[in-house]
């Protein structure tokens, strides 16, 4: 264990907890929501999902860094976690496929790191008292300013806006049979993958792309990625996808679930803790299945609030019974909660890209 002497900053919560580690990263003081994730593996794509912008993430598995960075696990170019705060940091990763640190890759992308923390004490600390504000700052910081600070301190409502991308990509596929517009509010390259692997040419387009410019591009479907913040900060977004209902396929992920409730006149609210990591299960209430799910979201569906929409629930978390899933067959669109896509996380839900596929030849079919 190191030295209290041998800390150079300090993590502050906004309700006066403290606690004493390294830097690593970015060294600047810095301001976030915390949230804890219980994965044991895949720091390099949580640290690249635009999901965690502004928010810093606990890690529940003890050691992070040993594995380095790889050039193909990246979720997005461009990572904006707000923080990582790990037991133990590893400077020297031992891995082949390695082409760099998780220091040298934070360092670049300007994000900051505190290691030697009781995680253990700290994750059960936010499960107890929810999610909250804090602070990586300098030892000599002085706590009551900078619990002070983080009291005051407004959270931006604008974070779909800053990591979507700005301009309408093409993504090919070598034997297109069906192509999908994806609204990008954040949404993980993992999701294009397994798009592209399907057959499905991708157009990613900004968060803000009206409707009419969505059906001008002829797509057999539409996807609504993941993003990170609330889905109510995107009206934009929700009224997109009001104006698609019933005109082609929608398949909705995480926040792109949300919108696609909340398009339907569903409410959404925040959890304590929200849902992150690798090993969540979920049923599905058509087949009496468990399915151990990835997940990273603050938000959930109001159950009760479905009950005067189209939308049906068809996946509930074991833990809280939480809607994770929802469904109109009528207009044939359905979105989740948690991740198909995983990366990193288990493989029980990559079947739902294989449902999208099945009612875009639906519509084939029928046309």
């Amino acid at each position: 264990m190191m030295k209290l002497y041998e800390f150079d900053k300090k993590l502050i919560l906004e309700d006066g907890s403290e606690y004493f580690g390294k830097g690593f990263g970015d060294h600047d003081e810095r301001v976030f929501e915390i949230v804890f994730n219980t994965s044991s593996v895949g720091y390099q794509e949580i640290l690249s999902d635009p999901s965690y912008t502004d928010q810093g993430v606990v890690f529940a598995y003890p050691l992070i860094g040993n594995y380095g960075i790889s050039a193909d696990d990246f979720e997005t170019k461009t990572p904006t976690i707000g923080a990582m705060i790990v037991r133990e940091f590893c400077p020297e990763p031992s891995n082949y496929r390695s082409i760099m640190t998780l220091e040298e890759v934070m360092k670049q992308n300007h994000i900051v790191g505190i290691s030697e923390i009781d995680t253990r004490k700290l994750v059960c600390h936010i499960r107890d008292v929810g999610s909250c504000r804090a602070m990586i700052a300098d030892i000599n910081t002085d706590t009551a300013q900078a619990i002070k600070e983080l009291r005051e301190h407004v959270p931006p409502t604008d974070a779909v806006s800053r990591v979507s991308r700005k301009e309408t990509e093409a993504y090919a596929a070598d034997n297109a049979e069906y192509h999908v517009v994806a609204i990008d509010c954040g949404m993980k390259e993992n999701i294009i993958r397994s798009l592209v692997k399907r057959n499905c040419r991708v157009t990613a387009v900004p968060w803000n792309t009206r409707a009419c410019d969505i059906l001008a591009l002829h797509p057999d479907g539409l996807f609504l990625s993941n993003g990170p913040g609330d889905p109510q900060d995107v009206p934009e977004v929700i009224e997109t996808v009001k104006a698609l209902h019933g005109k082609l396929p929608i398949f909705g992920v995480c926040l792109g679930h949300q919108i696609l409730s909340l398009s339907y006149g569903a409410k959404t609210y925040k959890l304590n803790f929200g849902h992150r990591g690798g090993n969540h299960p979920i049923k599905n209430l058509a087949t009496d299945k468990i399915e151990i799910t990835a997940q990273n979201h603050s938000y959930a569906v109001d159950a009760d609030s479905l009950n005067n929409t189209p939308l049906e629930v068809t996946h509930i978390n074991l833990l809280d019974n939480t809607v994770e899933g929802v469904e109109s067959v009528k207009d044939r669109v359905f979105g989740v909660q948690y991740h198909p896509e995983s990366a990193p996380g288990p493989q029980d839900s990559s079947y739902l890209f294989d449902r999208f596929i099945e009612l875009m030849e639906e519509v084939k079919h029928h046309a």
